[in-house]
């Protein structure tokens, strides 16, 4: 079996939310239990915490100093209504940016295939210049850079499956052809950002691209979305390394929102995006943790996703039924779309089957 190992650490729990919010430190105690369960078939590496030019690749310097203002503050300072901030939060929020940065240099040179970043507080919604949706720092997008910057990589693939839209990644690539950012989110939920019609802009054109989720999903249509849309392009891009934001909100468990995702279904897709980088480039795959507030659904889908890294093949042995209905109309529509940049859409079996 391949190495796979994950970054976690206790010091993330002290990001403290106020009483009741989802983002609890709680979340750090199931992902732990996660892999207490998976036992030495899992390593843990090494990290520490983010710099300030690793941080400020991607996150404007005064909106930086902003967060650091809140270190050692003795009551919790709001950024909006739903992202608060403690006294830890800077320090915590840059250890966990550490913790991505530190699964992509296991990946690339620690000896191990893939890599989980266990850390809080997320951050796919983090912009360049503001705090969101419970996110300080845009964990994956400072990865991928310290990837581009640090490791000499000149294609990597964000693949955020998070029940909502990864803005702040979208926003930090979207004019960036070396960056290519496909997000699968449920329609018309928070952040309202994330239009299956945006393709990114200038030299970022057609790099850029959002699967739309209907309200209660089922893993057939999630899986559907990635295998005919996301597997094709990929293999046309050919990424050096593909990372995902691996957000676990779309749990059937999960009232976060209204899908029907189960545990088994993240790792089905899990493990078709890991047998595509062990095609693709080498298997390495790096995974960070998004969100997922419902407990025990985070613990099994933490170990699902670690089990399709582990043995992807395993996994894979389940077939899916052919797209129809309103599935098929949605993945008709956007190869139509996205064709013209990628046309490789055209020659998959599904869109074989839907033209003449």
């Amino acid at each position: 079996m391949p190495r796979v190992a994950a970054g976690w650490s206790r010091e993330f729990a002290k990001h403290q939310t106020p009483p009741g919010h989802p983002e609890r430190a709680a979340r750090n105690e199931a992902t732990r239990v996660a892999l207490d369960e998976l036992g030495d078939r899992v390593e843990e590496y090494s990290f520490k915490a983010a710099t300030w030019p690793q941080i400020c690749a991607i996150h404007h310097p005064r909106y930086v100093r902003s967060v650091a203002a809140v270190e050692g503050v003795r009551q919790h300072v709001a950024f909006d209504s739903d992202t608060i901030a403690n006294g830890d939060t800077y320090r915590i929020a840059r250890l966990a940016a550490g913790s991505a940065i530190g699964a992509v240099d296991a990946v690339f040179g620690g000896g191990v295939l893939r890599a989980f970043s266990l850390s809080r507080p997320p951050g796919h919604h983090a912009e360049v210049d503001r705090a969101m949706g419970y996110c300080f720092f845009n964990n994956i997008a400072i990865a991928a850079q310290h990837a581009i910057d640090a490791h000499g990589c000149q294609r990597i693939a964000i693949v955020d499956w998070d029940v909502h839209h990864g803005n702040g990644t979208q926003r930090a690539f979207e004019g960036r052809s070396d960056v290519l950012v496909v997000s699968s989110h449920q329609v018309k939920l928070y952040p309202g950002t994330g239009q299956h019609r945006d393709q990114g802009r200038g030299e970022g054109l057609g790099y850029t691209l959002n699967l739309p989720l209907a309200h209660e999903a089922a893993d057939e249509e999630l899986i559907a979305l990635h295998r005919h849309v996301t597997l094709p392009i990929l293999e046309s891009f050919k990424p050096e390394l593909i990372l995902i934001s691996a957000g676990f909100d779309a749990h059937e468990r999960d009232n976060t929102a209204e899908q029907r995702i189960t545990s088994a279904g993240f790792g089905r897709l899990a493990a078709l995006l890991v047998d595509a980088a062990d095609r693709l480039c080498m298997g390495r795959v790096v995974l960070v943790l998004e969100g997922g507030y419902d407990l025990d659904a985070l613990r099994t889908s933490v170990v699902a996703v670690l089990e399709a890294a582990l043995d992807p093949q395993r996994w894979l042995e389940q077939q899916s039924p052919a797209p129809t209905g309103k599935l098929a109309l949605v993945l008709d529509a956007l190869i139509e779309l996205h064709s013209p940049h990628w046309p490789v859409l055209r020659t998959t079996p599904y869109a074989t089957r839907v033209r003449p």
